[in-house]
């Protein structure tokens, strides 16, 4: 593996012949070790190769079998790691395992960025949690439809239930929001992490790839929202989970009434590119839609499809806006407003400030200060108190 040349530098400063020369030990908790390894993408073995231990050892350290540890390893294995001391000393962090959450294209993703994203997971369990210690937000209001075995039809179900009509639904990400779902930036830097979903007690989550266009992100969001509704009793993996939660996003943010209010008489690629901003959502996205309801042939489908690939897949033309939170801004405001920069957040919560930066990342770029603009066409309010 190729490490960052920040990790590079800290291994050309650690003077391995002193290793095991302090005399002071110190006992930190090893699931915290083995989760900051985790997250930065390291394996047992490149770990220990840095540290200059043999493979053993750093084993040892995560399963709590070499305890206490010496003062002069804790301090070389903080540095490489790269995060505050505090942290390897907290109590046991909730890391959601790889069957409690959904992964699109898990088959195309290697261990490491699926353990970098369970590992970001569990620090986004961790910042909710002292969020929660904070404010009052918006309570878990996502319905229990499971048992339902069409995705169209549970689609149109969570669109009553929620009171949006039929008409496009201007921003995910407020919209979860408002419903009590969580919603963090998924920092893993690989185009084969889309989205990650789960349920921790009864608060939904999704992590978000905010490194997509906007309406790649819009349908993620959709899609994930999917495997809420749908799996919380079941296994979210799958082709046939993966097929569910797409037609379940399709469906949500392309009601079939106003598709075929819509729909352009011929749909070529530049009538698509034109129609798509009614539901905001990408021209792939929408070409499936009018193939799956009969509204496009086969013939111009594959049109459609050769446009698309000459341009680039993850090229999206006339891209809207992207969307950001509602909620995170406005906590940032009023913590800002109380002596609370992101800073003193992350030395709260005893990380570094560039895994809040992370969480943040495309949802909350503005500053501290600042607060999101509400978008005025959002269907329900995002209930937001703070907790004196």
């Amino acid at each position: 593996m190729i490490l960052p040349k920040s990790l590079k530098a800290r291994r050309s400063q650690l003077k391995l012949s002193n290793l095991g020369s302090s005399d002071s030990d110190v006992s930190p908790n090893p699931t915290r070790i083995r989760l900051a390894r985790k997250r930065r993408g390291l394996t047992i073995g490149e770990l220990a190769n840095t540290l200059g231990l043999d493979r053993k050892s750093v084993s040892a350290y995560e399963s709590g079998k070499h305890s206490p540890v010496k003062e002069d390893a804790m301090a070389r294995l903080t540095s490489v790691l790269a995060f505050p001391r505090e942290f390897f000393f907290g109590a046991d962090l909730d890391e959601p395992s790889l069957d409690s959450g959904s992964f699109r294209s898990m088959s195309k993703m290697r261990a490491p960025q699926r353990d970098m994203a369970l590992s970001q997971a569990a620090i986004g369990l961790h910042f909710s949690t002292w969020l929660d210690t904070k404010f009052g937000l918006p309570e878990a209001a996502v319905p229990d439809i499971g048992r339902e075995p069409d995705p169209e039809v549970a689609a149109e179900s969570v669109r009553r239930e929620w009171g949006l009509g039929w008409l496009s639904i201007r921003n995910m990400i407020h919209l979860l929001e408002s419903k009590g779902v969580r919603v963090f930036s998924l920092a893993v830097d690989a185009r084969e992490v889309d989205a990650f979903s789960m349920w921790k007690g009864h608060t939904p989550y999704v992590f978000l790839n905010t490194n997509k266009t906007s309406e790649h992100s819009r349908f993620d969001a959709a899609h994930e929202l999917g495997h809420l509704v749908l799996h919380k009793h079941g296994s979210p993996h799958g082709i046939d989970a993966e097929k569910e939660a797409n037609a379940f996003a399709s469906a949500f943010l392309m009601p079939r009434a106003t598709v075929y209010a819509s729909v352009p008489s011929f749909p070529t690629y530049a009538a698509l590119v034109k129609t798509k901003k009614v539901w905001a959502v990408s021209v792939a996205a929408l070409a499936h839609r009018l193939r799956y309801l009969g509204l496009m042939t086969e013939w111009q489908y594959r049109g459609v499809s050769i446009e698309i690939s000459k341009r680039g897949r993850h090229v999206e033309p006339d891209s809207l806006p992207r969307e950001t939170s509602l909620i995170l801004p406005k906590v940032l405001a009023a913590l800002y407003e109380s002596g609370i920069s992101r800073a003193r957040i992350a030395q709260e919560l005893a990380i570094p400030l560039t895994e809040l930066e992370q969480l943040l990342f495309g949802l909350a770029m503005t500053g501290v200060s600042g607060g999101g603009q509400r978008n005025t066409r959002d269907h329900s309010p995002a209930r937001l108190s703070l907790i004196k």
